[in-house]
């Protein structure tokens, strides 16, 4: 069977064979009529995949884990998690299965991930199936992150598997094929731990140092090393999120990868009104993984990892944990940076003025947009039209127009670069009434306004005539927004 540019598919086995213990052993369900809805050509490009080839019904069967190549041993992945602060030892895949790993036409290693392919052994009272819906969110939303240069895990595939799935009412059901650096997680490291096989800990981070910090393997301690990388990767993350208003939704610890890439778009969405109190998950009532709290989050899963690795930093305990805090307490200024630099990129703002400057006129126009909820994405985009003297557009957006004038004058004054603007303020986001639109349709059989609000998220920076409806906010009657993990 031809499914690819070169002589054969070769999925890697190295996760199942080194850590075992992390694994068990699975297969995907059948699907009893499998359907191709979306394929991502350019992502199977990269992976050296023949789009052609995966649109046949050999390929389609590949995609959900019914057709496995030879060699291949699909596993679903152990692992522990804080969830909403509360810890389970015991979650893993309950409807995932990890296929392989493949080396791509560019050289980069990666996990073949399915999403929906089925109960396993971790279901618990799940069915572990997913919807076509949810499924097409992880699509949309993944694809419209990487266009934004934002590290994510993406989506080589959607596939209605023709099997109905229950939710509030029955829904037609899918698998997602997932692309990955690799899902190790935070939890992957606290369910080692909670083992107490400090042997299978080790073999586990000497597994993360290879694949995906092998600089830490240099340094004088290896796996504080790693924990550093975690941080610093985790650190420029959020700060990418939170420039362009991403809400995760649920930031548990086994929703936090090791490598730095977003992962698991459940309950996500993309913030409108600035409001860092923002909230979309329908499980979220507390507000712990809202918009403004994402950094501290963070911050609270990285000292869970620290937790885990404390046996390999010191054999003392108390240099374990001081070394453990010296090192998680570069956390709040590797954010800072990151978070400032992409500030002032927004702004038009050149990186060699002072910090005395530019951290004022930063911290009055968050309190003015929060006081008029004026929408995130809208606000700075419009605002480089003012960089070249058409401040009208950006005027409207304020109630208070006395207010922002006196604020604009001062940022005028520092010279803004308005292409520098253009280049980091996206115009089209995934728009949570279009995303909704898209996915209502899909669910239906209509795949065209998913098609049209990709063509649009994937060239987020380009303006286009035509697009005016994906640059604009919901009208009133689109009501509270909230979205549901999928489960």
């Amino acid at each position: 069977m031809n499914i690819a540019l070169r002589p054969s598919l070769t999925l890697d086995d190295r996760f199942a064979r080194e850590l075992p213990e992390l694994t068990v052993p699975w297969q995907a369900e059948k699907a009893p009529d499998p359907r191709l809805l979306v394929l991502n050509e350019s992502l199977a490009s990269e992976l050296g995949l023949d789009p052609a080839s995966l649109r046949t019904p050999e390929g389609l069967r590949l995609l959900i884990g019914n057709l496995v190549p030879d060699g291949a041993t699909p596993v679903a992945q152990a692992y522990s998690g804080h969830q909403f602060g509360g810890f389970s030892p015991r979650l893993g895949d309950g409807r995932a299965l990890l296929l392989g790993e493949i080396v791509g036409a560019d050289g980069r290693l990666r996990d073949i991930h399915l999403k929906g392919s089925g109960r396993t052994p971790f279901a618990r009272s799940g069915d572990g199936l997913a919807a076509v819906g949810p499924m097409l969110r992880e699509y949309v939303v993944g694809e419209a992150m990487h266009a934004l240069s934002i590290p994510t895990t993406r989506s080589l595939a959607v596939v209605g598997t023709g099997r109905s799935v229950l939710r509030k009412g029955l829904l037609p059901g899918a698998v997602l094929t997932r692309v990955a650096s690799s899902h190790l997680r935070v939890g992957s490291f606290q369910y080692a731990r909670a083992t107490g096989d400090m042997n299978l800990l080790r073999r586990l981070a000497d597994h993360a140092i290879a694949r995906h910090h092998p600089e830490a393997a240099e340094a004088g301690r290896p796996y504080l090393a790693l924990f550093e990388a975690v941080l610093a990767a985790q650190a420029t993350l959020v700060a990418q999120w939170m420039l362009v208003g991403f809400v995760h939704g649920v930031m548990n610890t086994d929703n936090m990868t090791i490598s730095g890439e977003t992962i698991d778009y459940g309950p996500c969405a993309f913030m409108e009104a600035f409001d860092p109190a923002t909230v979309y998950s329908s499980i979220d009532e507390g507000g712990r993984y809202a918009y403004g709290n994402q950094p501290v989050i963070a911050e609270w899963n990285l000292a869970r990892l620290a937790e885990a690795l404390l046996p390999l930093f010191q054999d003392d305990q108390e240099q374990a944990v001081a070394l453990a805090v010296e090192s998680l307490d570069k956390f709040r200024g590797q954010y800072g940076d990151a978070w400032s630099a992409g500030m002032r990129a927004k702004l038009g703002l050149s990186d060699r003025l002072d910090v005395e400057v530019t951290s004022p006129l930063v911290d009055e126009l968050t309190t003015l947009v929060h006081a008029e909820r004026v929408d995130h994405t809208s606000f700075f985009r419009t605002l480089s039209r003012a960089a070249r003297g058409h401040a009208d557009s950006v005027r409207g957006l304020f109630v208070d127009v006395a207010a922002f004038d006196s604020w604009a004058q001062r940022w005028r004054a520092l010279g803004p670069d308005a292409d520098l603007m253009d280049r980091n303020n996206p115009i089209y986001i995934p728009r949570n009434h279009l995303v909704e639109e898209a996915l209502a349709a899909g669910t239906a059989g209509d795949l065209d306004p998913l098609g049209r609000l990709l063509g649009a998220v994937t060239r987020p920076y380009d303006e286009r005539p035509g697009l005016e409806g994906y640059a604009a906010g919901a009208q009133e009657d689109f009501g509270t927004y909230q979205t549901f993990c999928g489960t």
